[in-house]
């Protein structure tokens, strides 16, 4: 199977300069989210996609439908190959971020990216939802929306790790499912609440993992991809 690991590079440009070019030939793809976005941004996405290297650009985009088209459209541009919106954006939203993924691809001749909905974050659990005024717990929450976003033709999801089992059995067999909230033995959650190992997620059904603090944080990171991936042979 191609390699599932995707190097979260929640650090500074500096070191995740140094990251890509460490990490490249041992894992499948980057994300760059919203702090190492914010601070060297498009530059440094062209700059990781100059190496050949794939890009998760996680900005999880959430807005009326016209807004988040043209952000869909401009990640596009940037030859990005997964983007996140909030699937409680809504369908007209969801449905908006496909079909500009899909045409601006065409237009430009390269492989849409994947459009990934967000269901319910890793760092919440069913208190938080609560406090947000989501009666559903947070298993039946990502279930409501993963079976919205099937239904607003989008292609895959981010999800828990706990979460995959159940959603293999209601969304379409096409859809990948994203997963952060990996971690590794008896490593420490932080934020994370609802986490499993590499392994375990793969086995329920993940098609990539979401991995930063257990790469980035290693004291050789390389080597720290390279027996994680081991794990899943």
């Amino acid at each position: 199977m191609p390699n599932p690991i995707i190097v979260a590079l929640d650090v500074s440009a500096e070191r995740a300069t140094n990251l890509v070019e460490e990490l490249a030939p041992a894992v499948g793809a980057f994300k760059i989210g919203s702090t190492l976005f914010t601070s060297a941004g498009p530059e440094f996405v062209r700059k990781v996609r100059a190496t050949g290297a794939s890009v998760f650009l996680d900005l999880k985009f959430h807005d009326i439908p016209n807004t988040v088209a043209g952000a869909v459209a401009s990640a596009t541009a940037l030859d990005v190959q997964m983007i996140t919106i909030h699937t409680c954006g809504g369908t007209e939203m969801m449905k908006a971020a496909e079909e500009t993924a899909q045409k601006t691809a065409r237009e430009l001749k390269r492989p849409a990216p994947l459009v990934l909905g967000v269901t319910v974050l890793t760092s919440m659990d069913d208190r938080s939802l609560r406090e947000t005024g989501v009666a559903k717990n947070a298993e039946e929450q990502v279930i409501y929306l993963a079976e919205l976003a099937g239904k607003a033709g989008l292609r895959g999801l981010v999800c828990s790790p706990l979460e995959v089992t159940k959603l293999r059995t209601i969304i379409p067999k096409h859809m990948q499912l994203v997963t952060p909230g990996i971690r590794l033995g008896n490593a420490k959650a932080d934020d994370q609440k609802r986490t499993l190992s590499p392994k375990e997620a793969i086995v329920a059904g993940a098609n990539w993992l979401v991995i930063g603090r257990p790469i980035y944080g290693a004291s050789n990171p390389k080597e720290a991809a390279e027996s994680i991936l081991r794990t899943l042979s």
